[in-house]
């Protein structure tokens, strides 16, 4: 009977040892603090390392619903007049993308139009390109030392300026993933725009005033409308009772001027 009773005992603390054990490893750190999930993802970017100016640090914390965006980010003067880019993931940096071309039956990098990505920052950064469009293609493309992969989860950029900035600039970031449809931004609206369709609820446009001549501090980037739904415009939308999901790429996103 005592033999019975510790062979019980053994079988429920080896349940109890591969229960814990289940639940630790779980994907996506399930039970860990938001802050442990940054620290066990966050990726270390860096741009412009040859520029003068001041130096920035951008932090992103990835949010419930990031699923490798496409973002931009870049400073204007306090009026709204583009600067520079900081930096741009790489596709939409080149308008090549590794599955643009399926032309032989098997998906090839190739170069694709994405209007509809990162519209404000592209009409802000106003290059257009030989179709007459403003988002960047090969022959009109952001300079390597502003752009980068697209980084898996949250990250921590570190640039700079090309040259030394005083008083205060916005800093803004431009983010987006395709196929993210809600309620409103649905498959039956806008049926006949191709553009649309890539891109679902539009991109969502965060922006912080930066004092460099006050440098220290973190604040916090808070959204301030969204794009246009197709690209056609670089108009900035500030209602966003009817953006969901896209809210929720990025957790948290914080500067400081070093």
């Amino acid at each position: 009977m005592k033999t019975y009773k510790n062979n019980i005992l053994r079988l429920i603390i080896l349940f109890l040892i591969v229960s814990a054990s289940l639940w630790s490893c779980k994907p996506g750190g399930e039970g860990k603090s938001s802050k442990a999930r940054k620290q066990d993802s966050m990726v270390l970017l860096t741009s412009n390392i040859g520029g003068s100016g001041k130096s920035i640090e951008i932090e992103m914390v990835k949010g419930k619903a990031h699923n490798h965006p496409t973002f931009a980010i870049w400073v204007e003067d306090t009026a709204g007049t583009y600067i520079q880019t900081l930096f741009v993931t790489k596709a939409i940096s080149q308008g090549i993308f590794d599955h643009g071309d399926n032309s032989s039956g098997t998906w090839k990098p190739g170069e694709v139009h994405r209007a509809a990505a990162l519209p404000y920052w592209a009409h802000k950064r106003g290059i257009r390109n030989e179709t007459g469009s403003y988002e960047p293609t090969p022959k009109t493309k952001v300079p390597d030392a502003y752009s980068g992969a697209t980084p898996s989860g949250s990250f921590k950029l570190n640039t700079r300026t090309d040259e030394a900035l005083k008083g205060k600039v916005k800093l803004l970031l431009e983010i987006n993933q395709p196929w993210d449809w809600n309620e409103y931004w649905n498959n039956t609206l806008y049926v006949e725009d191709a553009d649309y369709k890539t891109s679902c609820q539009p991109a969502v446009v965060y922006s912080a005033v930066l004092d460099l001549g006050n440098p220290g501090l973190s604040i916090e980037m808070k959204p301030v409308g969204h794009s246009h739904y197709s690209g056609k415009t670089g108009e900035l939308f500030t209602d966003l009772s009817t953006i969901t999901t896209a809210l929720h790429i990025a957790e948290q996103i914080t500067v400081v001027v070093k």
